[in-house]
């Protein structure tokens, strides 16, 4: 081969080389939100009505306004996508005062996971509360196995899934066994769900408590509990599903046992009834308020179940707001930045637009 011939081979591996190449280098000008792993990033997801309700989905960036500890901060990225999996957790409780809405609440949550969830893509865990926590079924995508663990659903001290609970009293304490009927550890539930389960999960994140909202026995906090769901960035969404009948025959809307449960009297010394020992009357906070907070606090939203909302018309709602989410990301300013718990302020240019979202955030170091 010639001299001249060798050279002009070169020539045109070289420029052979460098064309295939310039698409990459074009594409690399208009790179995709990308954020490296020394940059911290916060999340928010947000929902948006206008003053009548309605949900408004056709925002841009530009329409919102952010600020973290009352410092703007600049929105680094921003999605109306809301193809990202979902995990879902449904917390029931089954304590007495819930006794005849379970069947309605299976009814409706099964209809819910099975036409919500998509396959292969969503999944769901099953939890009930009364004396403690206990998993029904861990997360799956298996609509089957989510309907087995509803069926478990049931009275207090049950235990038809064989599991061990996470939370609550000794099952052989024979105090345990003899309260076990009047307990509600709605906190721990809240707690164990967010640590435990939610904690280690990624994308979009969401807890649906089925619960009257009233207290009895947890070992932690309404704090701790919203703390808890803060932290593993996950939305609750509280449904309070309150049977008035219930209070009044044994327990009051604070929570303690009151005057005797349903047709039988006596029972125990005292005339209290109820085949359970009389306790002191505690006071407890408002059920209504406890789910308000939780919902308000981490993102989620409150709803009350009534004639005029049902609950499967609550589920429907859920759905459309879950599916029409704002993911909106930002990078922390160094004034603001920090470990520690960090108060976030999403809201848009329109000041007749509503907007959803959690109140805040816990940094980690």
């Amino acid at each position: 081969m010639s001299v001249r011939l060798r050279v002009l081979l070169r020539w045109y591996v070289v420029v052979s080389v460098l064309l295939a190449s310039f698409p990459l280098v074009a594409q690399q000008e208009t790179p995709p939100p990308t954020f490296s792993s020394n940059v911290k990033v916060v999340t928010v997801l947000a929902t948006v009505r206008d003053k009548k309700g309605n949900i408004i989905n056709n925002l841009t960036k530009d329409d919102f306004k952010l600020e973290q500890d009352g410092q703007p901060q600049t929105i680094r990225y921003f999605t109306r996508e809301t193809d990202l999996p979902l995990t879902l957790g449904l917390l029931v409780d089954t304590s007495l005062s819930q006794r005849r809405l379970i069947e309605q609440e299976r009814v409706a949550s099964y209809a819910f996971l099975n036409e919500f969830m998509r396959v292969d893509k969503d999944k769901a865990f099953v939890m009930h509360f009364d004396w403690g926590a206990e998993l029904l079924q861990d997360l799956t995508t298996d609509h089957q196995k989510l309907q087995v663990a509803l069926d478990k659903l049931d009275m207090p001290g049950s235990n038809l899934s064989g599991a061990p609970r996470t939370a609550g009293g000794n099952d052989d304490d024979p105090d345990t066994r003899r309260y076990q009927g009047g307990s509600t550890t709605l906190y721990d539930a809240v707690f164990l769900a967010s640590d435990e389960l939610m904690q280690k999960q990624q994308g979009r994140k969401a807890l649906i408590l089925l619960t009257d909202g009233v207290d009895e026995g947890s070992k932690l906090t309404l704090n701790r509990a919203i703390e808890a769901a803060q932290r593993s960035n996950t939305l609750v969404y509280s449904i309070l599903y309150a049977d008035p009948d219930a209070y009044g025959r044994g327990f009051g809307h604070s929570g303690g046992m009151g005057g005797g449960m349903g047709r039988h009297g006596g029972g125990w010394p005292g005339g209290q009834g109820g085949g359970y020992p009389p306790r002191q009357q505690q006071e407890h906070p408002d059920g209504k308020k406890v789910l308000q907070r939780m919902a308000r606090e981490t993102g989620g939203r409150f709803f009350e179940v009534s004639k005029k909302e049902p609950i499967d018309q609550i589920y429907d709602s859920i759905a459309e707001e879950l599916r029409n989410q704002y993911n909106i990301g930002y990078s922390p300013d160094k004034a603001v930045a920090g470990v520690g718990y960090h108060k976030i302020l999403l809201t848009t240019t329109n000041k007749d637009m509503i907007v959803q979202a959690r109140e805040g955030y816990y940094a980690q170091q």
